[in-house]
């Protein structure tokens, strides 16, 4: 018999937060964005918009929490 493989666990937090495109490229969302936009000017709030990638080590590392 085989020895069964340890079970993958997905992080949650990290899958509500992050995106991960076909390609591979991991995505969040700006912060600043929620509240208190009224302050913030047009330029700003346009820049805060969409998503945005995530680079380096950090994306290799939330690939991995993702299982990907």
């Amino acid at each position: 018999m085989r020895k069964q493989s340890k079970k993958l666990r997905i992080r949650k937090s990290v899958s509500n937060r992050f995106e991960v495109t076909k390609n591979g490229t991991v995505l969040h969302m700006s912060a600043f964005n929620r509240h208190l936009r009224r302050n913030k000017s047009k330029k700003q709030l346009r820049r805060l918009k969409g998503k945005h990638q995530v680079l380096g080590r950090f994306a290799v590392k939330i690939r991995q929490m993702l299982g990907r």
